[in-house]
């Protein structure tokens, strides 16, 4: 089985392809079964349905599938999952052997339905921007925020909140002149205060402009009069935002301005909720500094207190932390129930409370770019991303989705990891082991891209006690995933994925060999960051150690006691590595990163595929000489040579390192001299490489060109396996025979593979 063309077909892959027959065997095999799964993995393929799906007899309701088995004749269906016989709808009484729906045929295993029923309300976006910025600042994001208008659909809502020391809602309804509702950045309002200030009491849903096309001129009252239709107001919008000023509060010198964060996000929230709650939108936040006044308030406006590090939050010394933390918590909780999602965008060099509001991000699936100013192209080319459109001219976003997924009786779910809330549906397929957001068989997620991956966690319940016997042998379990979501045209749809996998006889050794190892290391990862945001690093890096021991003693081979006896097979040789790179990275160790800079890594880790988790977790290293084609190379201190340019790739950061003797190559100019073309290309090739890396990377990595010895080329050396150290660099025990010494007191991988031998065959460790 091709793990990759699974995931091509059905944007899925499973830690396990072949399951446990029984609730002990599963606990042996340590980790768990469990999905990565992206619901809008784009698909050239797909055939366009556009009629409603068939669905079995509630409570059951799984779509019909390819797994079903189906009598032509009596025009009947069994579901796979209950085992109901269900009668196809009048519309199918043509159906024959030659004659089968798409959803019936073995390859639409993904199929996507186009719903008959339309939004009532066209996509929102109403952006939230900070104006306490430098003026050559205010002007970068103006600039950017003007050409984002052009990229949203003319029909989209679109609606404009500045905020400074107070928050502004800008009634673009009104066209004679800039008229605003202005709230107290200090005081904290009820979501009823608001609604009452903005005339929007009782729920009084906004009469929406017509769609493209339809006659007619709405009278504009409610929620109308701050979100109306791009098309309508794209030029006062504009005109408003070119014509943008600095917050008028003057800033001391030995003082923070003054940004009340936590009341615009609320006003945001507060408006729309309540005219356009359950309908597709987006908060889009653009931070410049810290919220330092008012509810959500992280760090005083006094420069001389800090803003928190990771240590003041252990040692629980922040003084605003715990309250910032539920203010914005309970803010995301509205906005997730309402289905409307909150992008965080930052452009500080400083850092501007990601960590307390990161809630608002995880919560609803909606966007976390961090850059260091709003003027760079980080967070232009990231920022614009956002608004990437698919072959037929929509966005590729979808809106208000729900997820929900169904088992056959062997299976439960222990629940889900990624950007979602619980949809609180208790099914019979939820099961009583808890992993992330459990207890439900259906999460909300209020914005979809088709970079969104969530991992889903399953457990056997087979031939436990109360349960029924162990599956029978290559008996077939089946997971079903329905994602409906509200398209950025207008229409709702829904994808619909069926899989089925056989359990596995106990002992037999078709469970290891359906092993795949790259899914298993990014649903675990999951695992390890979840529990990272509760408990303490150490005890996260002891769960990942003893999970990893058990592991080897259930699929290596060894002799009791003979560490030089072990062997991995193929299907688990480089787990083991991935958990080396795991424990040494940025999602579990916080030592030299700020809480903001790690809310963002384990959001990122946390919204991307197998793939480009994988790159996180384990980054890639390319090797370009003279005298051989570019090659990947070892994430190793060896990798390390004079004559070699490498090219590092960690998601977050591309980076080009020049080695001593290339660096003087460049310095002397011989790129450009006659005769010398192939160092010219040289150069050039990892510079190409890098670009093609770019052009579909969100948020976009941050670029860096480096030589051996330099500053930047800390950014490598922290990433390799220091193979070469300081201890024994001149022919210690364990001598690296090339490369250049990192100066750490880390263990390498050769000693951590060392001892993992030693603890899995049960020898001593000294």
């Amino acid at each position: 089985m091709n793990f990759e063309d699974v995931e091509e077909r059905d944007g899925l892959r499973l830690s396990w392809n072949a399951w446990p027959s029984s609730r002990i065997e599963a606990t042996r095999t340590v980790v768990p079964i469990a999905a990565l799964y992206t619901p809008l993995k784009q698909r050239e393929d797909l055939p366009p349905v556009l009629y409603e799906p068939v669905t079995c007899k509630p409570p059951c309701r799984a779509v019909l599938n390819p797994y079903c088995q189906i009598d032509v004749r009596a025009k009947l269906w069994i579901c796979p999952f209950c085992l109901t016989r269900n009668s196809f709808p009048a519309h199918y009484k043509d159906i024959s052997q030659a004659n089968l729906p798409a959803e019936l045929y073995p390859k639409y295993t993904t199929i996507e339905y186009t719903l008959a029923r339309a939004a009532q309300t066209p996509p929102i976006f109403l952006y939230v921007v900070d104006t306490c910025l430098d003026p050559d600042e205010l002007k970068a994001l103006r600039e950017t925020l003007v050409v984002s208008l052009s990229l949203l659909p003319p029909y989209a809502l679109v609606g404009l909140i500045t905020y400074g020391t107070m928050a502004s809602l800008h009634e673009l309804g009104y066209d004679v002149c800039s008229k605003a509702y202005v709230f107290r950045g200090s005081k904290e309002y009820t979501t009823k205060q608001i609604q009452d200030m903005l005339g929007l009491a009782g729920g009084s849903r906004a009469v929406v402009p017509p769609r493209p096309g339809a006659p007619g001129q709405p009278q504009a009252y409610g929620a109308a009069r701050f979100l109306l239709p791009v098309s309508q107001v794209e030029f006062q919008l504009t005109s408003i935002l070119e014509n943008l000023q600095r917050d008028p509060w003057p800033v001391a010198s030995d003082k923070r301005a003054l940004r009340c964060t936590g009341v615009a996000l609320n006003v945001a929230i507060s408006l729309l909720e309540s005219s356009f709650a359950n309908t597709g939108a987006r908060i889009m936040l653009f931070a410049g500094g810290p919220a330092t006044e008012g509810p959500g308030l992280v760090v005083s406006n006094e420069l001389k207190e800090p803003i928190r590090s990771h240590h003041d939050i252990d040692r629980d010394t922040v003084k605003h932390y715990k309250r910032a933390i539920k203010y914005y918590e309970g803010l995301a909780k509205r906005a997730s129930n309402a289905g409307h999602a909150v992008d965080l965008l930052a452009g500080c060099l400083d850092q501007v409370g990601l960590q307390e509001m990161k809630s608002l991000s995880n919560y609803t699936n909606g966007a976390m770019i961090i850059s260091d100013s709003f003027s760079t192209a980080i967070f232009k080319q990231s920022f614009l991303r956002l608004f990437n459109k698919d072959a037929q001219g929509n966005l590729e976003m979808g809106f208000n989705a729900t997820f929900d997924v169904q088992t056959t009786k062997e299976l439960k779910i222990s629940g889900l990891i990624g950007h979602a809330i619980s949809a609180n549906k208790k099914s019979g397929c939820v099961g009583e082991t808890e992993i992330g957001i459990g207890g439900t068989s259906a999460w909300k997620v209020a914005a979809l891209s088709p970079r969104t991956s969530l991992g889903v966690y399953f457990e056997v319940v087979a031939g436990s006690s109360g349960a029924s016997q162990p599956v029978a042998p290559n008996a077939r379990g089946l997971i079903q995933f329905v994602t409906h979501y509200q398209h950025s045209s207008g229409q709702f749809r829904l994808r619909v994925t069926t899989v089925a996998r056989n359990f596995a006889d106990t002992g037999s050794p078709q469970l290891g060999m359906l092993f795949d190892q790259e899914a298993a290391a990014v649903l675990m990862a999951r695992i390890a960051v979840f529990k990272a945001e509760m408990d303490d690093s150490p005890d996260v890096l002891r769960w990942l150690d003893r999970m990893l021991i058990r592991l080897c003693q259930k699929f290596a081979e060894y002799r009791k006691e003979d560490p030089s006896s072990f062997r991995l097979t193929d299907k688990f040789s480089i787990y083991p590595q991935f958990m080396f790179h795991l424990r040494r990275s940025q999602f579990l160790q916080v030592f030299n990163n700020s809480p903001d800079e790690t809310a963002f890594y384990r959001h990122t880790l946390n919204e991307e595929d197998v793939n480009n988790s994988l790159i996180m977790i384990q980054p890639t290293l390319m090797s370009y000489s003279l005298d051989a084609p570019p090659e990947p190379v070892l994430l190793d201190s060896v990798s390390i040579k004079p004559d070699v340019i490498l090219l590092l790739d960690t998601f977050f950061h591309i980076l080009i390192f020049h080695g001593t003797t290339i660096a003087e190559w460049r310095k002397a100019g011989y790129a450009e001299q006659e005769g010398y073309e192939n160092i010219k290309a040289l150069l050039e090739a990892p510079q190409t490489d890098a670009q093609d890396l770019l052009v579909d990377r969100l948020p976009i990595p941050r670029y860096i060109v480096c030589d051996q010895g330099g500053s930047q080329a800390r950014f490598l050396l922290s990433k390799l396996n220091p193979s070469t150290t300081h201890v024994n660099m001149y022919g210690g025990p364990g001598t690296g025979a090339a490369g250049q010494a990192i100066f750490t007191d880390d263990v390498s991988l050769q000693v951590f593979m060392e001892y993992l031998k030693r603890l899995a065959v049960g020898a001593q460790t000294t």
